[in-house]
């Protein structure tokens, strides 16, 4: 499952600085996509009195807009290149942050403004689709196949310290800022880094790769190829499964020590904060972890040693989380479960790249849609089975479902039987 790429090796300085940049990036971009949950409550919701389930729907409009952008993205990315996308996304997310802010200069209406902020979070969310498909592509063209689980776990760890931080760095702005302004400036720095990416990498980033597979093919679109492919869609399987687990409790950690252990709010979201941190640190140590279990056992078996170990880990400390007492106790748990968690996104990210070769824009874009359909389902149907099952049994059920999700690696084929593609080699 190597992908052999078209572009010529670079020194290791520059492979690294791309990484570096890449993790900028992916902080930056998720701050600003957490902008709109911290605000949630001690703004619009008590200052300008939209409801709860209004603002629901407005943090639902970003991840259903990003999820519907994700395969066009990916097609983006394959036509011009993961660079020039990751440009275009930081400035046409940070475009629509910054509309966000604008809405409270033109109207204080509740309704009006909830109008307003489902429309343009919608595109924000458009805007943001390209970020963790292009920054994977990226690494696969530009670091050496050995080091990209590394690569690809560094970067995602840079997206839990955005969102590990939104609160505090964020907080702090809506405390001694006008809300428009603090959204104003997120999404204008947001634009300003995307505009410095795209001029300093205008030289390092590899090229778009040319593609004439769909013309030898006969095929109108070379992206349909990829459905052929079985293990695409085992992998995707997978990775919804662990999109399921994962935004349970990106969604709902807070609100358990909140309502079920009755924590105050300082403590909770300084140990959401932690917990945060936590999967940022799996995901950096995962990719370390990858790199020497792939040398020891293959690159088939040390991966799904990864992905397996991981999430049978993460399932396990999440079970044991609902069943221990106290905050500290409960805290330390979720962090194990979550940085097990975390241990996995660089080998699927590099898998997906694998898999697509040339096209591994869309490969990405369709693993994470995946992932991003779990993590719709997630937050609505968890709270319905506490109804029936109690807390503890609604997380026992998405820990079931994370164990399902590493076993499909069991079944992922050594080679590919059903793709032709010179741009990817077989194990």
């Amino acid at each position: 499952m190597s992908h052999i790429s078209t572009s010529a090796p670079r020194p290791a300085s520059t492979s690294w600085r791309i990484v570096l940049m890449l993790m900028i990036f992916a902080a930056l971009g998720h701050l600003n996509r957490e902008g709109m949950a911290v605000a949630g409550n001690s703004i619009f919701i008590e200052k300008l009195n939209l409801s709860a389930t209004q603002m629901g729907w407005v943090y639902s409009s970003l991840l259903i807009a990003y999820t519907v952008g994700m395969l066009p993205s990916g097609w983006l990315i394959d036509r011009i290149g993961s660079a020039r996308t990751l440009t275009l996304f930081g400035v046409t997310m940070g475009t629509f942050v910054m509309l966000t802010g604008m809405i409270g200069w033109y109207t204080s209406d509740p309704n009006q403004i909830w109008l307003a902020l489902i429309v343009v979070r919608s595109f924000a969310g458009i805007g943001c689709s390209p970020l963790h498909p292009g920054a994977a592509h990226m690494v696969s063209e530009s670091v050496e196949s050995r080091h990209q689980p590394i690569a690809n776990g560094l970067r995602t760890a840079g997206a839990l310290l955005g969102v590990a931080f939104s609160y505090p760095i964020l907080g702090w702005m809506f405390d001694h800022m006008s809300w428009p302004m603090v959204f104003i400036c997120s999404g204008g720095a947001l634009i300003i880094y995307g505009l410095i990416w795209g001029g300093l990498t205008r030289s390092t980033a590899p090229a778009p790769a040319r593609d004439n597979s769909a013309v030898e093919s006969g095929s109108t679109g070379s992206n349909w190829l990829l459905f052929k492919d079985g293990r695409l869609f085992m992998l995707t399987l997978s990775y919804m499964a662990y999109g399921y687990f994962q935004y349970l409790f990106f969604y709902w950690m807070e609100y358990y020590f909140l309502e079920v252990l009755k924590v105050p709010k300082g403590e909770s979201q300084m140990a959401a904060f932690w917990i945060n941190i936590a999967q940022g640190v799996g995901m950096a140590v995962g990719g370390m972890s990858t790199s020497l279990a792939c040398a020891a056992f293959g690159l088939r078996r040390g991966r799904q040693c990864i992905v397996i170990a991981g999430m049978s880990l993460g399932a396990a400390f999440a079970l044991i989380a609902v069943n221990v007492q106290g905050l500290t106790s409960v805290a330390i748990c979720l962090a194990i479960s979550m940085a097990s968690i975390g241990m996995c996104e660089g080998v699927f990210w590099t898998t997906a790249t694998d898999i697509g070769g040339r096209r591994g824009g869309f490969s990405g874009a369709f693993m994470n849609t995946g992932g991003n359909v779990g993590g719709l389902i997630s937050p609505v149907l968890t709270p319905i089975m506490s109804k029936y099952l109690g807390w503890s049994g609604a997380i026992g059920v998405g820990c079931a479902i994370c164990l399902l999700g590493g076993a499909i690696w069991l079944l992922i084929p050594t080679r590919d039987q059903t793709r032709a593609d010179a741009g990817v080699s077989t194990t």
